[in-house]
């Protein structure tokens, strides 16, 4: 092969002939490098060299790319693979697919950075849907609201929910330092939500841990420091309860209520000490008005049976059968016509009635507390309100028929209603279907 040294116009001046597909002209500066010109005048820098006997040549480049110093420096670095035993295109494959694997992590970085809580959150909450109840998801909802919609009672717009400005952040950023800011600054005016929020959070991230999408960026231990912890502080315990010389009252009140379904909820509250979201989702055949028996979806058990006492039997029976809800309303604003909150109505009732505020979880927590002045054994209560155990006789060693817890629950209510005046006749409840529109089921 003629040789020569490589200068620019000699590179630029050679040309491949017009019978030939490609032609090569060789320098002599540097072993192997050459320049390659096909016959629509594609260039490139090449290097020729042998490996184990055999021709190997490989393409360094354009020339537009490569001054000759540079490819003069790049063949004599090929050169000396070869003289080392080394394949030089081996080397430039595991080189280029390190690139490309590198960059591809890059592009999955980037894509990860991108990634907001919000995202990972909205996957989370349909993920977990079919886990939780309404109030629960209800509750997931309004954390991460962004707020701004008008207010469904008043006037004004809603405000964003206590861990929306924490999940609008990258996922990836979310961390204990973010996490304490982000409590610092929510529990000055609401720390009640923040502290609830702390705990959807918690779940959040532990559940992204296990997701294939989410648990190289998500960072579980972000809810762990003890610093985080104390800007929540401790929440206060709800003692708020109807006392005994209260019930006259409240009864009073509650009982004239316009909704009929309003106030049987309230009082089949207090007469059985239910969860609220556990009473509002009760359905007609939850209701066995021939055994006295009642099944309350548990968030423990999953179902919890207990007594239908004989008040609480009147008040349920004595509502208008619309459809599958025993609660249920023709202008609720839920849409399957079921009454969607009793809070407005219980807040009127002990308003009008002169008494201090107590939640709808309160009227739980007074059937607990009622339940003492009749002497009630506690693993009855925590039966018909469906408590965990809290000792190992009553998880191992206490199953209670129906009929004992019956037997019990019949004189809680008989007390009730003794100290609220009410006159009750149990002869005279009379059971029949009333069905309003669609059938009920």
């Amino acid at each position: 092969m003629a040789r020569i040294k490589f200068t620019a116009p000699r590179l630029i001046a050679f040309t491949c002939p017009p019978t030939a597909a490609q032609s090569f002209l060789w320098g002599t500066t540097a072993p192997g490098l050459g320049l390659r010109v096909t016959a629509n005048d594609s260039r490139a820098s090449v290097f020729q060299s042998k490996l184990g006997g055999k021709t190997l040549r490989m393409t360094i480049g354009s020339p537009d790319a490569w001054s000759i110093p540079k490819a003069e420096a790049e063949a004599r670095r090929l050169q000396t693979l070869i003289d080392q035993g080394k394949d030089p295109r081996a080397a430039k494959v595991a080189t280029t697919a390190a690139c490309q694997a590198d960059r591809a992590e890059q592009k999955a970085n980037r894509a990860r950075s991108d990634i907001t809580g919000l995202d990972a959150w909205e996957d989370y909450c349909a993920d977990r849907r079919a886990r939780w109840g309404d109030r629960n998801h209800a509750d997931h909802v309004a954390q991460a609201s962004a707020g701004g919609k008008p207010r469904q009672r008043g006037d004004g717009v809603t405000k964003p929910g206590p861990l929306h400005s924490l999940l609008r952040l990258p996922l990836a950023q979310i961390d204990d330092k973010a996490v304490e800011a982000w409590a610092m600054r929510e529990t000055k005016d609401r720390p009640t939500s923040t502290r609830l929020g702390f705990g959807l959070l918690r779940a959040f991230l532990n559940w992204c841990a296990t997701q294939d999408d989410y648990r190289a960026i998500a960072q579980p231990t972000a809810t762990k420091p003890k610093s985080v912890r104390e800007k929540l502080g401790k929440a206060s315990a709800k003692d708020d309860a109807l006392q005994r010389d209260q019930l006259a009252s409240w009864f009073t009140e509650v009982r004239k209520a316009n909704n009929p379904a309003v106030a049987a909820y309230l009082q089949t509250m207090l007469l059985t000490g239910p969860r609220p979201e556990e009473l509002r989702g009760l359905r007609w055949v939850d209701l066995d008005f021939k055994w006295n028996s009642l099944a309350i979806r548990d968030k423990v058990e999953g179902t919890r049976t207990i007594p239908l006492t004989p008040n609480v039997s009147q008040l349920l029976d004595n509502l208008p059968r619309r459809n599958r809800w025993v609660f249920s309303s023709p202008s609720a604003l839920t849409k399957d016509e079921r009454i969607a909150d009793m809070r407005d109505p219980h807040v009127k009732a002990l308003t009008d009635a002169g008494l201090p505020h107590v939640s709808l979880h309160g009227l739980r927590r007074s059937f607990g507390s009622l339940a003492e002045w009749v002497e009630v054994p506690v693993g009855i209560v925590a039966q018909i309100q469906g408590h965990n155990p809290s000792a190992i006789a009553g998880k191992h060693y206490r199953v209670r028929p129906l009929d004992l817890l019956r037997a019990w629950h019949q004189k809680i209510e008989a007390w009730v209603l003794e100290q609220a005046r009410i006159r009750f006749d149990a002869t005279k409840i009379a059971k029949g279907p009333r069905l309003i529109g669609a059938s009920a089921g």
